[in-house]
């Protein structure tokens, strides 16, 4: 454990008005990180941002829409001039998508990809050579235990998921011995507004959920670690127990719906 120090970091995180980004970046602003916020709501944006720049003044804010895929790499370029660079870029904004599969259409699919993959990438991409060329940086792509575990009515949101997975993990190799870092962070069920979205089926899980605050601080201490793949909190035994036998994890997931 290499140990994250915060004070004077430079760190974008989108996501950032509510639920974990929110979290976290009140967390890092309070350790002396700058923080760079990015969401769609600007009220909810501003109050996050007033409460970072108690303790960190020259934190900012966009207001954007990430859905919006053509802006996504500008904004990262205003984002990294303004900040004057990034240290670490965390991609946290997502939407869900609770819907049997038989009931989506490919529009709602290529929507949920657009925020959950497509943004994170297009930022990545747009950041990567300025690290590059420093030696220096992290990427953390904040994804969930549904890019692991296929979730009962969640084919899209888990789909989007399990892509950010892939493409972190591969560019974890890509970027091996460069000086850049890749985290992944896998959430379990977070008490956030994702439970609770207009244009979703009610959930099927109602079991315990993890506050914001609980995940932000297992995302910092995955920045001070050496590892690239973090559950928070640990539910990887419940992915090895899928990956040892999938056709029964199949099976029983798929009776949850029916009980």
């Amino acid at each position: 454990m290499v140990g994250f120090s915060a004070p004077g970091k430079r760190v974008l995180i989108t996501g950032a008005s509510s639920g974990v980004g929110a979290a976290l970046a009140r967390a890092l602003a309070k350790d002396g990180a700058v923080v760079g916020l990015i969401a769609r709501r600007r009220d909810r944006l501003a109050e996050v941002l007033a409460d970072c720049q108690q303790s960190s003044p020259d934190s900012m804010m966009w207001v954007a829409d990430l859905a919006d895929s053509a802006s996504v790499g500008v904004l990262a370029e205003h984002a990294w001039d303004a900040l004057g660079g990034i240290d670490v870029l965390v991609n946290n904004a997502a939407i869900p998508k609770r819907r049997v599969v038989t009931a989506l259409d490919p529009a709602q699919v290529e929507s949920v990809m657009a925020v959950n993959f497509f943004a994170p990438v297009r930022l990545t991409l747009s950041v990567l050579p300025k690290m590059l060329s420093l030696g220096a940086g992290m990427i953390v792509n904040v994804s969930s235990v549904g890019g692991r575990l296929g979730i009962i009515h969640e084919s899209a949101y888990c789909a989007s998921k399990f892509a950010l997975c892939g493409w972190s993990e591969s560019m974890a190799v890509d970027l091996h011995g460069t000086g850049i870092s890749v985290k992944l962070i896998e959430p379990g069920p977070v008490d956030t507004e994702i439970w609770d979205q207009p244009d979703n089926d009610d959930p099927i899980y109602d079991g315990p959920k993890f506050s914001p605050d609980e995940v932000a601080r297992g995302i910092v201490a995955a920045l001070g670690s050496d590892g690239f793949e973090h559950y928070v909190p640990d539910m990887k035994p419940v992915v090895d127990l899928k990956n040892a036998d999938i056709d029964t994890y199949i099976a029983g997931a798929a009776g949850m719906a029916r009980q």
